[in-house]
C-alpha cells in the first residue's frame, strides 16, 4: 500500500513538473526568456542562477529528462518492480538539485515523503517475506 502511494506521488512529481517543463521549453525556444505563470519565472530565478547557471534547453531537457525517470519509478513502484527502492533513493539526489535549483518549493517535500514511503513500505514487505 505505502509503496502504492509513493507511485502516485512520483507520478504526481513527473507530470506536475514534466508537463510545464514541455511548455517552458518550448516557450524558451521561441522568446529565448524563462515563461512564468501568475507571476513567477517558472524554471528560472532559483539557485541555478544565483551561481549564474542561466537557464538554457539543455538544462530543461536534463530536467524533463528526470521527469520522466520519475514517471518510471511511479510505474515501477505501482506494478512492485524489485529495483524500485533503489531507483528512489538514487533519483532523489538528482531530483532535489533541480528542485533546489529553479525553486521548486513542492518538489523537495513530495520527493522526501515519496522516498519515505518507498523506504518504509520496503521494510514493511521485508518483514513479511
Amino acid at each position: 500500500m505505502m509503496t502504492r502511494a509513493a507511485g502516485a506521488i512520483a507520478w504526481l512529481l513527473g507530470l506536475g513538473f514534466g508537463l510545464p517543463c514541455v511548455y517552458a521549453t518550448w516557450y524558451f525556444i521561441a522568446h529565448d526568456e524563462v515563461w512564468t505563470l501568475f507571476g513567477f519565472p517558472t524554471y528560472g530565478d532559483g539557485v541555478f542562477e544565483q551561481v549564474g547557471l542561466d537557464t538554457s534547453v539543455p538544462l530543461l531537457l536534463a530536467f524533463l529528462l528526470v521527469c520522466v525517470a520519475e514517471m518510471v519509478l511511479g510505474w515501477w513502484l505501482w506494478s512492485g518492480h524489485r529495483g524500485n527502492r533503489a531507483f528512489a533513493a538514487l533519483l532523489l539526489p538528482v531530483e532535489l538539485v533541480f528542485w533546489v535549483g529553479f525553486a521548486l518549493p513542492f518538489g523537495p517535500i513530495l520527493g522526501v515523503v515519496r522516498t519515505a514511503l518507498v523506504l518504509v513500505g520496503g521494510r514493511a514487505g521485508e518483514n513479511r517475506a
